[in-house]
């Protein structure tokens, strides 16, 4: 089943196992989530975060929460 967010970006942590989504939801609000995947059990992402519930009026406002509230991702945007 397709997600109904769009995906604006998406910041991998170092490995490519854990990265970050600030997406966009069909009513126009904006979001982000921190997600992990194990290669090796093929099941793909799933939250780790679990911030995909928060609701955000722009984009820059979505990715502002993320730095603040995911602990490696402004060191990965270098802010």
């Amino acid at each position: 089943m397709a997600h109904a967010n769009k995906v604006l970006r998406s910041v991998n942590l170092d490995g490519e196992t854990i990265c970050v989504d600030v997406f966009v939801r069909p009513d126009g609000s904006f979001g982000f989530d921190e997600f992990r995947r194990d290669p090796e059990d093929g099941h793909g992402w799933y939250s780790i975060g679990h911030h995909g519930t928060r609701s955000y009026s722009s984009e820059a406002a979505a990715l502002r929460a993320a730095i603040d509230t995911v602990g490696w991702l402004g060191d990965a945007l270098d802010t």
